[in-house]
């Protein structure tokens, strides 16, 4: 099976972060974030074109609550308080 497809099967099971699914799938090292952002990237076409939505709960800062737009990327500072201390949008597939 496809790493999309895995992904596939496991947001529509439930909610995952970035990292969850990196560490999942067994991916180490500097690109492995940007590889499963890429495959969300074309997993919510795919959705669209299957009949499903990807849902995204926003990123959103730990330390002063700031939420951030709710899209497929990963924030690496809070706009308000300049804090790294981000916590990374999570994804769910679910069919319409």
């Amino acid at each position: 099976m496809a790493r999309r497809e895995k992904i596939i099967e496991l947001l529509l099971e439930r909610d995952y972060s970035v990292s969850e699914l990196a560490r999942i799938l067994g991916l180490r090292g500097k690109g492995s974030k940007k590889a499963i952002i890429e495959d969300l990237k074309v997993i919510a076409k795919i959705a669209k074109r299957e009949g499903m939505v990807l849902l995204i709960k926003p990123a959103q800062c730990r330390k002063c609550g700031f939420t951030f737009k709710p899209e497929i990327n990963i924030p690496s500072r809070c706009p308000r308080c300049k804090s790294e201390w981000i916590e990374e949008p999570r994804f769910k597939l679910e069919r319409r």
